[in-house]
């Protein structure tokens, strides 16, 4: 199979973004427990910090999950399209980051407050619709908007143009 992908520029490039969507994916996830774990722990670990304060904690807990989602992406998911400007990088991945969250927190609310369905089947629902869509919309903002570099694999060399101005000639 491996000699398949190789000759066949098309193989590669659907395998490469499997690759990239599966990376994408399981760095999503390490983050989902980060969220998780960090908003449990600080509300009802050890001492209870932040019992009575669930925004608060959310918002440290997703703080904490977009900068381990931001490290796991940049470095291992879009290693081969990370820009020099990591400043940029995590200001508009935080954008397109909250602009996920927003996206979730809409369709939880629509579906509660315009549809009027109040179940907890409904809210579930609604809330996995929304994290469906927000994850579509980082994959797609932080590929068009954050790690924007060529892939030095998708430049060719100048030989190879070289070879293909001289095939064309």
């Amino acid at each position: 199979m491996s000699n398949l992908v190789t000759r066949s520029p098309r193989l590669a490039a659907v395998r490469a973004r499997v690759v990239e969507l599966s990376r994408f994916l399981a760095v999503g996830g390490v983050s989902f427990v980060v969220d998780l774990g960090l908003f449990n722990l600080l509300r009802f670990g050890p001492g209870e910090l932040l019992l009575h304060k669930p925004l608060t904690a959310k918002v440290l807990s997703v703080a904490a999950a977009t900068l381990v989602s931001w490290v796991g992406n940049r470095l291992w998911t879009f290693a081969d399209h990370r820009t020099t400007h990591r400043g940029r990088e995590l200001l508009l991945y935080s954008v397109i980051n909250l602009l996920g969250v927003v996206i979730g927190i809409a369709t939880l609310a629509f579906s509660h407050y315009t549809l009027g369905l109040h179940t907890p089947l409904a809210d579930n629902i609604s809330t996995v619709l929304g994290i469906a869509l927000g994850t579509i919309v980082r994959y797609v903002g932080y590929k068009r908007f954050v790690f924007i570099t060529p892939s030095v694999a998708a430049v060719p060399a100048d030989h190879e143009r070289l070879t293909e101005v001289e095939a064309l000639a």
